[in-house]
């Protein structure tokens, strides 16, 4: 599978993604793919998944403004046991407004922690947030956040990265792709029912970051995908 650090070169944009496809030969699957995400959860059927057990202690390494996203690197990453396999995490970074939906319902921002095994398979946890109480993780990113594009810098502090999951940790779960070019499929999303509260300003400073165009890829047909619960 593609890395997931291809994701972010510089000649896509989020005010035309449905151009990704035309851009460059190894993006071609973001217009011929079936399995492409974000989607909109609707209709789905009881799996019995069990709790994930996510707790994240890993070492972040750095954080940046890509110019497409806000992204935190993350050292000696923590493992997501999934299908026998185990998931390191990564990275994770931000979307606003939410790229999936849950039942029609787009929520103001989204990280995506983003966990890549061995073998090279990807397994992506999304958490979504709503107006409420100030979320602490989020306001030292904010804080550590270099002011220029592109400029990536060590973390002074170490961030509480629970702070950014919710407390059950019931999840959706479906196969889908990255949601940036090359659109690679095969990724395991398992998206968080539960969402995290975020204050109103912080919301506004994400947007605000992240342009005018926000950056979410428009929801993808299911094309006949199950969504399990």
């Amino acid at each position: 599978m593609a890395s997931y650090a291809h994701a972010h070169s510089s000649n896509w944009s989020y005010e035309a993604p449905d151009e990704w496809g035309n851009l460059h030969a190894d993006y071609h699957t973001c217009k011929s793919g079936v399995n492409q995400s974000p989607v909109d959860i609707r209709k789905v059927v009881n799996g019995q998944l069990p709790p994930l057990t996510l707790s994240y202690q890993a070492k972040q390494k750095s954080i940046i403004n890509n110019g497409h996203t806000i992204q935190i690197n993350v050292k000696d990453g923590d493992a997501l046991a999934l299908d026998g396999e185990a998931y390191t995490l990564r990275q994770f970074h931000f979307h606003t407004p939410s790229e999936n939906l849950i039942d029609g319902k787009r929520f103001p921002l989204a990280a995506h922690f983003v966990h890549a095994s061995e073998e090279g398979h990807l397994a992506v946890v999304g958490v979504m947030f709503e107006a409420g109480a100030e979320n602490p993780a989020l306001a030292e990113i904010l804080r550590e956040l270099p002011p220029e594009v592109n400029k990536e810098a060590a973390l002074q502090q170490p961030l509480n990265l629970n702070a950014l999951i919710p407390g059950q940790k019931n999840y959706y779960r479906f196969s889908g792709s990255l949601t940036t070019p090359p659109c690679t499929e095969g990724v395991r999303w398992l998206v968080m029912k539960q969402t995290v509260s975020a204050s109103t300003e912080q919301l506004k400073t994400f947007a605000k970051l992240l342009g005018e165009h926000g950056n979410s890829r428009p929801v993808q047909p299911l094309n006949g995908r199950v969504v399990i619960e």
